[in-house]
């Protein structure tokens, strides 16, 4: 493709957006809180803010790429393949400036019927699957990739299992956008969601679960023609990015245990292969929720992210085993004494009352990697206001 129609590095406006990002997406609250060494107190209330947090570098140049694009081509049809991320807030932003978000069902042909050469297609962080990128470029429109690195660096892997012979396996939800993505990369692949899954695998690895049967019960996460007898002879791991690091390995430690079992010592490092997918900022999420329960003194946890967002979900298990902990995916949720929230595992919400009791609380916060500071600083503002207090009541604790 030529240089004027396929984007992947900017489109070299980032000096031009940067004051609209700054005023859409910042907050001052959050500097303030961050400034005061992220625990700050009002009243009886005491807030304690993640180390790290909200946007990683990925979801930050996918928006700012967004918006560059929008500068750029000021004339032009834009679409997006899908949500650039997993934030209602960010995406309907895009939306009003008039880039238009694209099903994400359907082959490449349907999806993508309205789309000729004078328009501009957006590829999202997750990435597109093999086929549809193809079938982008026949079409002669403007592409602009602001696929994330991380996930690139999966695609290499699983290419690479693909070119030796190996089957990837998959630790992700196989629906979900980028494990669809990393799956076409390359084949044969097997994507399981959980420990459950991949204790199910392991059984067939060893013989003591029948090949029909995995396919049966694993089939929607498994590429076409997938025969467990020959594909699991072979297995190069691989993960969703956004999934439980401690998940991931405790996996990756089943399936090399049965791998070893069924081929022994000798074979496994021809049989088996496994590297660290899981990207730096999710994993920096991650430890720094996991050292505020280990410091301890929480009384709950607010974790704040899209409802489909895998990493918040991550997020919000770890929490959930330590501290009442409830999953919002915005201020809006924050409806005084009551909490409107989406419960672990369910797709529909709930509502808590008295989730904020009176008297002194600690109150830990975090956010997902696609959770702009602006709707942190916004969640800040209106928990302090369930106490009739503002941000300008906060002081270092």
């Amino acid at each position: 493709m030529s240089e004027g129609t396929y984007f992947q590095k900017g489109l070299g406006l980032k000096a031009t957006v940067a004051p609209v990002l700054a005023q859409s997406y910042h907050s001052r609250v959050v500097e303030r809180v961050v400034e005061l060494g992220h625990a700050v107190r009002a009243g009886e209330l005491t807030l304690r803010l993640a180390r790290e947090f909200g946007f990683c570098y990925g979801v930050d140049r996918a928006v700012e790429y967004a918006y560059e694009t929008r500068e750029r081509f000021p004339d032009k049809r834009i679409f997006l393949s899908g949500e650039i991320i997993h934030n209602a807030d960010v995406n309907s932003r895009l939306e009003k400036m008039g880039i238009r978000i694209l099903r994400e069902e359907g082959p490449p042909a349907a999806r993508y019927a309205e789309l000729g050469p004078e328009d501009v297609l957006l590829m999202p962080a997750f990435g597109v699957t093999a086929p549809e990128f193809e079938h982008l470029r026949s079409l002669g429109c403007v592409l602009v990739d602001t696929t994330c690195g991380s996930v690139l660096n999966v695609w290499k892997n699983v290419r690479r299992y693909s070119r030796d012979g190996f089957t990837s396996l998959i630790h992700g939800k196989h629906y979900h956008e980028e494990t669809r993505a990393t799956a076409s990369q390359g084949s044969p692949y097997l994507c399981v969601r959980d420990r459950a899954e991949a204790e199910l695998v392991c059984e067939a690895i060893r013989g003591r679960l029948a090949p029909e049967a995995l396919v049966e019960k694993l089939g929607a996460g498994m590429s076409p023609g997938f025969d467990p007898a020959r594909d699991l002879q072979r297995i190069g791991l691989a993960n969703q990015t956004t999934m439980l690091m401690s998940e991931s390995l405790e996996i990756q430690g089943l399936l090399r245990e049965a791998m070893l079992e069924r081929w022994g010592e000798a074979e496994l490092e021809r049989r088996f292969r496994a590297f660290d997918t899981i990207c730096s900022a999710t994993q920096d999420r991650q430890d720094a929720v996991i050292e505020m329960l280990e410091r301890g003194g929480l009384d709950r946890m607010l974790v704040i992210g899209g409802y489909n967002s895998s990493n918040t979900m991550a997020l919000t298990r770890i929490c959930l085993a330590q501290v009442p902990t409830w999953h919002i995916a915005g201020p809006t949720c924050v409806e005084g004494a009551t909490l409107r929230h989406q419960p672990l595992g369910q797709k529909t919400e709930a509502r808590t009352g008295d989730w904020l009791p009176p008297g002194p609380v600690t109150l830990g916060l975090t956010a997902g990697a696609s959770t702009p500071n602006s709707l942190i600083g916004a969640v800040i503002e209106r928990v302090l206001a369930v106490r009739g207090l503002t941000a300008g009541d906060l002081e270092a604790a």
